[in-house]
């Protein structure tokens, strides 16, 4: 293929669509927005309306003999220096459920850091994949965890050289970020290969300043989340590939398994805008980028209370190997406050949205779609927040187990313990039995508990407490968490 990247297929396509008037018969069921309720149409514009229309028999024939969307990916690909390219319009959360099985299928190992997002877990429930869990490394001092090394991988594989391959997340939420290439190099030597979860890393291929990224770095798949860095739309996700370690037929078959066959042409073409978006300027906007991350970095660091967590607090010995600076992320210690009652207040009183939160930090990530606007309205806030602080109630107190006792022995496979027989048990009964649930705070979806890993006093007490705070836990059974699920007879006892 000629690589044209001024040319965005999926874009192009759509406005012939338009431009030859095409009267279709098929789904979706509004027609071009003529069906569409007059009060949603007010709200949502007809634009959005007008870009939904059926992927083949639609933007493309019934064959699909146009070639559009395979043009777009194979654009993309180009564009990221993958071999292959898949869009898909479920999220990376689907795209990581999709990879892992191309991988591994049920009752085989795959070795993955226990700080992956929730759906990785849900992979494994849908897949019964055995995890091999691999430690991330632990600040204790800030209650923060960094990607695995790569000689806990290595460790790993000696220890299950049967795995069959190994999952990593980088960046992570925070921005820091494993050494992908001897990550790679350690998985290779086995003759495994090597997912990287890099949904907050859409950006990086695009400027020589940012951390490497996994295609770059030797992974043999990555999943990507094109809307949470990038300009996509939600859900708009793509999975890379590169050499020879998984046929790009395999990942398609399993990718198939899981997608949906309504996909959405708004979502594909946000993907294909992006590419060619990035693939023109994509230097220019995310120096920009980074220029105003900078500066909002150094103004954040002299409100007092205030610290901006940088490079020197996340990598070193024992920390992260590499940083992203875009996700500017703030450490509330000094205020006395915490994440969530920061997050509540810059809600109510400002109209800021925060996007992370934790017991002592709000996240607050800068894109190539802010400037100098955005970031003043972002600094006066957290200005205001700064003086409000001393009014606010007594900031709850979260009991944040040390790392030595955040972990939890996995005593049943997730997919067994989710689907078992289960019963609901008081929490103050918990500790002890076999979690058939899993419990996230969210953002940032890190499970803090897993479906088979058995509870214990610290991590119940850390729920407990961060609940109380305002923590959000959007997945377990009972909101409340006055019960929490476990497995019945605790049949972990009887294997």
């Amino acid at each position: 293929m000629t690589v044209d990247h001024t040319r965005a297929p999926v874009l192009e396509a759509l406005d012939d669509y338009h431009r030859q008037g095409r009267l279709s018969f098929t789904p979706p069921g509004h027609k071009q927005a003529r069906g569409a309720d007059p009060a949603v149409r007010e709200v949502l514009g007809d634009a959005v309306f007008l870009g939904d229309v059926l992927a083949s028999g639609g933007l493309d024939d019934r064959l699909t003999r146009g070639g559009v969307l395979e043009r777009a990916e194979e654009l993309m690909a180009d564009a990221v220096h993958a071999e292959h390219t898949f869009f898909t319009t479920c999220g990376s959360s689907l795209s990581v459920k999709a990879a892992m099985p191309a991988v591994a299928g049920p009752r085989e190992k795959l070795l993955i850091g226990r700080d992956a997002h929730k759906s990785v877990v849900s992979g494994l429930i849908l897949s019964g994949i055995e995890p091999v869990w691999v430690e991330p490394r632990w600040d204790a001092e800030r209650h923060l965890a960094h990607p695995p090394s790569a000689a806990e991988f290595d460790k790993a594989f000696t220890d299950h050289p049967d795995a069959m391959g190994a999952l990593v997340t980088s960046p992570t939420p925070y921005g820091s970020c494993a050494d992908l290439g001897s990550v790679a190099e350690v998985c290779h030597r086995y003759g495994r290969p090597l997912i990287v979860d890099e949904a907050w890393g859409a950006h990086l291929p695009f400027h020589p300043d940012l951390p490497s990224w996994a295609m770059d770095a030797g992974a043999d798949i990555c999943v990507t989340s094109i809307h949470k860095m990038g300009s996509g739309l939600e859900q708009g996700s793509v999975f890379h590939l590169r050499g020879d370690h998984v046929p790009p037929e395999l990942l398609r078959l399993r990718a198939d398994l899981l997608g949906t066959t309504s996909p959405s042409v708004l979502i594909y073409a946000g993907l294909d805008g992006w590419r060619r978006q990035m693939a023109l300027r994509g230097k220019e906007l995310m120096g920009a980028a980074l220029d105003l991350a900078a500066e909002v970095r150094a103004a954040v660091e002299e409100i007092e209370g205030l610290h901006v967590e940088d490079r020197d607090d996340f990598c070193g010995p024992g920390l992260a190997d590499d940083f992203d600076p875009l996700p500017v992320v703030i450490d509330l210690d000094g205020l006395g406050i915490t994440g969530f009652q920061a997050a509540d207040w810059l809600r109510a009183h400002r109209q800021i949205d925060a996007h992370l939160t934790d017991h002592r930090r709000i996240g607050t990530q800068i894109t190539h779609g802010d400037d100098e606007r955005t970031a003043h309205q972002l600094l006066a806030a957290l200005r205001d927040l700064a003086r409000a602080a001393p009014e606010l109630p007594p900031a709850p107190r979260v009991e944040v187990p040390p790392p030595s006792e955040l972990r939890m022995a996995q005593a049943v496979l997730p997919r067994d313990a989710f689907f078992g027989p289960t019963e609901d048990v008081p929490v103050r009964e918990a500790a002890g039995r076999v979690a058939a649930e899993m419990v996230t705070p969210y953002p940032p979806g890190i499970p803090a508990v897993l479906p088979g890993e058995r509870l214990t006093e610290p991590v119940v007490r850390y729920l407990t407490t961060g609940l109380a705070a305002g923590m959000n836990l959007p997945d377990p059974s009972d909101p409340g968490l006055e019960t929490i699920r476990v497995l019945a007879a605790d049949r972990a006892d009887t294997e």
